[in-house]
Formats: structure tokens, sequence, C-alpha cells
């Protein structure tokens, strides 16, 4: 495969060993290496380097400013919903994402990037699978090790087959549609698409195995999966299958343990993984300077990049208004550009609906980011029991996590489609900008409509994108078509 073979992947996975104490660098190795992986793999400490090159891995910079790991693609994916907003041209970063243009573009940075940047991961993980049982130590960290790595296969393809793929469709079982090259060994060699279901099967598969391995492990950092972390991507999977009760099931399971945030909390700037809400994240610490590839450097409201200054992150204004006066969240967003108890960085500008969602906590772009928060497995839950027809379960869920985020907030009584869309419009709220929109847009076969908001047509460009277009699927990247000889084939063009 072009992408493995472009690049010297065995030394990212094994870049995690710097971080625990090795003083070896086996930056310059190969893939094939096989006296290197030997090293790697020696013992149950130097795999735990391996599957901390991954962690690192999420928060790198690639090949360009736009390409900072999963928090870059978070951005694509939120700037492609109709809830972010951009107000200004800033530095040009995103903006073709916005426009619906960098996914369709087949040479394009932004189309290869999450193509690129998951199959890496899911080579890393297969490397970590096929040897981490050799390696001497105590034969549970070997099981939480190869835990580990199954969830971040799992979730590698399933984001894959989300973007690259056309969307599961239940009542079309089984989804025949081309999804993305399964890969379950470290073997490089091309291999054609898989069929969605194929895709969808595997990913289970791997979770599953990944919930048996973690069963009993505990964690020293969040950056790390445990069982409810996989547990909590087993019930994501389910809801895009429209498996609900299993989708209900899972989130529940997956958030206990974990508290919902104060509401004082959630106004101090979604940056730090110590979070009681937190179920997984990015962990930064002060010697990893991420520059203006940070997720940070985009998204919050005061790190002073020409991106910010010139273009704070708005929510769309429809969806601002349908937020109760009461609600804590509304003060994540000023409606008026002129409050200005709103940070901005020097020389900033302020405008209408601008957010201070995300902060850094210093002058440095440096932030932890959140990639699963116990939130959504409570907006989970209750969109699924919704879908199923429980009602009464469904309100039981949503109260929950709404009165907690806003004390007037009294348990709904809607039922069927009214339900669902509050339910919907709480999810909205409550994930802007980690990167769900695009995704739950597709899964629910809806169309975008930026319509009668606070969008300007000059920045965003397209405001309908109808659910049979073919622009909901991101091309598969010309450098893998090229590789592959073929076996690979594209979307429709």
């Amino acid at each position: 495969m072009y992408l493995l073979k472009s690049i010297s992947l065995t030394s990212l996975v094994i870049t995690g060993l710097l971080l625990t104490g090795c003083k070896k660098s086996y930056l310059n190795t190969t893939p094939n290496d096989s006296a290197t992986i030997d090293e790697a793999f020696a013992n149950t400490t130097t795999a735990w380097g391996a599957i901390n090159g991954i962690h690192r891995s999420l928060y790198i910079q690639y090949a360009q400013q736009d390409q900072g790991g999963q928090g870059s693609v978070a951005i694509n994916l939120d700037y492609m919903g109709e809830d972010l907003v951009k107000t200004g041209t800033g530095s040009g970063w995103f903006t073709n994402s916005y426009r619906w243009k960098a996914h369709r573009a087949v040479t394009g940075t932004t189309d290869l990037y999450p193509y690129r940047f998951y199959y890496k991961i899911i080579h890393n993980a297969n490397m970590i699978i096929e040897n981490v049982d050799r390696a001497t130590g105590p034969a549970a960290d070997k099981r939480a090790i190869k835990g580990e790595a199954y969830v971040y296969r799992a979730w590698a393809h399933f984001v894959l087959v989300q973007l690259y793929g056309k969307r599961y469709n239940k009542d079309a079982a089984p989804n025949t549609q081309p999804g993305v090259p399964l890969r379950l060994s470290s073997s490089t060699d091309p291999l054609a698409r898989a069929t969605v279901e194929q895709v969808y099967t595997q990913v289970n598969t791997d979770l599953d195995s990944a919930i048996t391995n973690l069963t009993g492990y505990n964690r020293t950092y969040k950056s790390h999966f445990n069982v409810q972390v996989a547990q909590g991507i087993k019930a994501r999977v389910a809801l895009t299958m429209q498996n609900w009760d299993s989708a209900a099931v899972y989130a529940a399971t997956a958030r206990q343990g974990y508290s919902l945030m104060s509401r004082a909390d959630y106004l101090t700037g979604f940056n730090n993984i110590s979070n009681i809400e937190w179920m997984w994240g990015s962990q930064q610490t002060a010697d990893q300077t991420t520059y203006f590839y940070s997720f940070f450097a985009y998204m919050s409201a005061n790190y002073a990049s020409s991106d910010i200054r010139t273009n704070p992150k708005a929510i769309s204004s429809m969806l601002y208004r349908n937020i109760s006066k009461t609600d804590v969240r509304k003060q994540l967003w000023d409606s008026t550009g002129a409050n200005t108890s709103f940070p901005i960085p020097a020389n900033g500008v302020r405008k209408q609906y601008m957010n201070r969602k995300f902060l850094t906590a210093t002058s440095s772009s440096i932030g932890d980011v959140p990639n699963m928060r116990a939130a959504e497995m409570y907006l989970i839950e209750a969109e699924a029991k919704a879908r199923a027809g429980d009602n009464g379960g469904a309100q039981d869920a949503l109260y929950q996590l709404a009165f907690q985020r806003d004390s007037m907030y009294t348990k709904s009584t809607r039922t069927g489609q009214a339900l669902i869309t509050e339910i919907m419009r709480q999810r909205r709220t409550e994930l802007w900008g980690e990167g769900f929109r695009f995704l739950d847009l597709k899964r629910l076969n809806l169309p975008l409509d930026r319509t009668g908001a606070n969008h300007d047509a000059t920045l965003a460009e397209v405001f309908t994108v109808p659910v049979e277009s073919i622009l909901w699927q991101w091309l598969i990247p010309q450098d893998e078509i090229n590789y592959s000889s073929g076996l690979v084939t594209q979307n429709d063009l």
C-alpha cells in the first residue's frame, strides 16, 4: 500500500519508547527491520512504548499545519456541518473543507490526510497485535497492550469507512457497497476495498476482543484506553449501524463511574484531561509544543494565531437561538460580538456568535484534546432509546445531562420525532466543535442545510447538499489507486 510504503511507520510505532525513558533512538529504522521490531517487543516495557507511540501520533504534525492529528480531522468534519461557522478568511486552512471541496480533490492534501493518518494507526496496531505476545513480562500487561491495539484498529477502520464509504444502512443489509481496504496484518501489499458490511463486522469483532483483553485493566492515564472507552466506541458503532438497543446498552455501561462536570467547570476551556467527565483524550505536556498545528491554534478563542485573530470560530445563529437562556452552554458563545469578557488574542477581532468553549491555559497552543466524554454516552443512550420507541427511557437519559447543564430544565414530555429533535439539538449543542456533525448528518441520511443562519456566502459557498449527492463520500486518494494499479477503486466522481 503506497501510503504505508512511503513512510517509515515502524519509527512511529516505537517513538513511544522515547517517551518512556529508553535512551536508544529508533527514529531512523525502516518498516522491515526485524531486528528493530525484536527490540521494540523485547519486553512489556518496550511494548508499552509502542502503544505510547500511537497515543502520541494523535497530536503530532504530519505534512502541514492543518494535519495535527485527530484534532485536525475533527475540525475538518465540523466545518463540513452547519453548526461551525467561519467568520473570516483567517489563515486559509480548512477553508476548502468548509466549502465541501477539499475531500473531493483526489490529489489534495486534505483528502489524503485522514486516509494516511488512520492507516498509519492501523499498521502500528497490527504490528503490536502480531508481536506483543512474544514479549517478556506480565501476561496482564500483554493483554492490556493488545486490547488497546484492538481498539485503535477498530476505531481507525470505523472512521475511515464513514468517510470514504457510503453510509451504513440497516434496512439495506448486507451493505455490499465499497468500504475501505480492511487491513488485519502489517503487510503493505495492495488490498481491494472490503464492503461496508465487512468493515463494520470486523470493527465489532476487534472491539469485542478489546473488551475481553481490557477487562480488569486499570489505566494510569486517560490517553490510554480502558474497557469503558472500548464500550463507548462500541456504542458509537452501534448507533451508526442503527442498532438502537445495543447502542443504548453500551453507552449506559461505558459511562458508569464517570460524573458530568459542574456548570462552573463547563466554562474553563475544555483543555484539561483531568476533567471528571472526560473518558478519553490526548494529553499534552509543556515540552510537547504543537505551535500552529494544534487543535487549539484553530478552535480556541485566545491563542495568538492568525487564524484566530481574524477568524474567531462561531456557532450557527439558528442553533444558538434554540439554547435556553438558563443553560450554562449559552455562555460559551457571544451573540453580540461585543462582550469584552470573551477573551481574544492581541489584535484579534470580535465577531457575533464567537466561541470561548476552547481556551488555551497559557500563551502556548498546548491543550488536552477531548476524544470522548460521558456526556456523549448520555446522548447516545437518549437518541438510541428514542429511535427504538422507548420514550420514557430516552427522556430519563436526556434529563440527566440537560439538567446538569441547565438547572431550570424540566424533564421532557415529548415523544416520537419531537423528542428525537430535542435530543439532537442537545447533541449539537453539547458536542459543538468536537468533530461529530458531518458524521451525524451522514449516518442519519440528512441533508446539509446552512440556510437562514449566519454563514457568509463568500466564505461558505456551499449552503445545501442533498442526501443523494456523491459529495457525501470522500474520494480515495489518487496515490492509493496508483500504487494498487487500480485494485483499489474510486468513488463516483
